[in-house]
């Protein structure tokens, strides 16, 4: 573990004020519920429309495959696009806290007298709308944070607690959201996506009134590069591409957000039990997260989230040969998961801004709009976890199922075969163990820290000439 040098000099004092960084985080909340509610509600709102998991896991990766262009046209877009504010990120965010919440809704109102064909198409289209408004909202708020201050250890700590507020975004669609649908109350999902579509608006858009971008680009830095320099910067900066492999494998395989509902529903008797396995998992992130600004000071933030990658590699291994049908053992096995879990989503989009000024201090470009586009584009092809976990449901015969609801789900005393039920588990708890394996190898060739990136912003900002830097750098760039 490394101690900073922060120990040996007074902490330097906050650009920024309670008011802006309270409304940054608000945004954070909203933006993770409208992603939440498709994440963790599309999939199971496809399959109870009478429509085969095959089927969907083919449409959802076609409508995926649309974050391949939106990302990177978004990240060009950004970096050359001059509003007449002169702020970069702020008309981006107001704009998107109307269309994200707006699009969310769309996607859950597939017309139930369309054909299965048809409704995998309207999902299609609607994906794709909702997922350039959300390229529209993700890139700018990750890019504001290098115009609200120039610290390093301020960025981490707005990024930090940032992360904190999006997982309560999360946390509250996870609770709320299964039982408002469970069999006991028996909303509908359009009615349940109403209620958290306008909750969304609400916290998204204060930061676009109290936010301020006060760090301007210096004068020739950014938006005069062509797609030369971009091939340049993407293979120069070897780190933006080995961060987000690792990344990647670990948000690909998180295949067990995607069934939680039928997991619950299916191995564990209720929807309900859902809601108490969110509750648990967010335990450990609740008592962690307030110190994380103090245990970020003392230990380098790549180092905590590597070790926590393999904690969860092997945890995730015990829980799937523990099994679920122990259920106490099962929610043990699940609280100490959720312990590297709960680090690993804190920190898991903290590394951009490190991975930004290292790009700067390597080729002279200050591309944060390719970089955060990189950040926003992995964070979405994550969400291919989708159908990966469903065609490795249907491999097990997973039979599709017309319910409005888990009420009347219950009602119809539908129910899946052993075969259905082992994929469901290997789904769950399998893929997800692969999967954190994959990403700590990929991790392992990582070697930014906190210290030598510091030296990297002061010298991108003009406070140190490169050749005092790299004398004080811990590794050799």
């Amino acid at each position: 573990m490394t101690e900073n040098t922060s120990t040996q000099a007074p902490t330097p004092k906050r650009e920024t004020r309670p008011r802006e960084r309270i409304t940054y985080w608000l945004y954070f909340t909203g933006q993770a519920m409208g992603y939440m509610t498709l994440t963790a509600f599309s999939t199971t709102y496809l399959m109870m429309n009478g429509v085969n998991v095959g089927a969907v896991a083919t449409a959802m990766f076609i409508a995926k495959l649309w974050d391949v262009f939106a990302d990177a046209l978004f990240g060009v877009l950004y970096d050359k696009v001059h509003w007449r504010s002169g702020n970069k990120a702020i008309p981006w965010l107001r704009l998107a806290s109307f269309t994200v919440p707006l699009t969310t809704l769309i996607l859950f109102l597939i017309p139930s007298g369309l054909t299965p064909t048809m409704k995998l198409v309207w999902f299609v289209i609607a994906y794709i709308i909702w997922d350039t408004s959300y390229t529209m909202s993700d890139v700018p708020i990750y890019a504001m944070v290098t115009s609200m201050t120039t610290q390093v250890n301020e960025r981490n700590s707005l990024l930090s607690m940032a992360r904190l507020f999006a997982l309560a975004g999360s946390f509250l669609v996870t609770v709320i959201g299964p039982v408002l649908v469970s069999e006991r109350v028996g909303m509908t999902f359009p009615q349940m996506v109403a209620i958290i579509a306008v909750m969304t608006l609400v916290l998204m858009f204060p930061v676009s009134v109290f936010g301020k971008e006060r760090i301007k680009p210096k004068a020739g830095s950014e938006s005069h590069y062509h797609l030369k320099d971009i091939i340049h910067y993407l293979r120069t900066n070897k780190f933006l591409g080995i961060y987000y492999l690792g990344y990647l494998f670990w948000g690909l395989t998180q295949t067990d957000q995607v069934v939680s509902l039928f997991t619950a529903y299916c191995l564990f008797g209720t929807a309900l039990f859902a809601t108490l396995t969110t509750v648990l998992v967010a335990i450990p992130t609740i008592i962690f997260s307030p110190f994380m600004g103090r245990i970020l000071k003392r230990i380098d933030k790549f180092k905590l989230f590597y070790y926590s990658m393999i904690a969860l590699a092997v945890l995730a291994f015990a829980m799937y040969f523990v099994g679920y049908h122990n259920k106490t053992l099962y929610l043990i096995m699940v609280v100490l998961r959720a312990i590297p879990i709960g680090l690993i989503g804190v920190l898991g989009l903290t590394f951009t801004p490190d991975i930004v000024e290292y790009g700067e201090f390597k080729t002279h470009i200050d591309a944060r709009g390719i970089a955060f586009a990189v950040q926003s584009f992995a964070a979405k092809l994550s969400s291919m976890n989708a159908p990966l976990g469903l065609a490795v449901l249907s491999w097990f015969g997973w039979k599709a199922i017309t319910a409005s609801s888990f009420a009347a789900l219950e009602a119809e005393n539908v129910t899946q075969s052993a075969s259905a039920l082992s994929g469901l588990w290997a789904v769950t708890a399998l893929v997800p163990a692969i999967g954190a394996v994959l990403a700590s190898i990929a991790l392992s060739f990582y070697k930014l820290n906190d210290h030598d990136v510091q030296l990297m912003a002061k010298v991108n900002a003009g406070e140190l000439d490169r050749a005092t830097a790299q004398k004080q750098m811990k590794n050799k760039y």
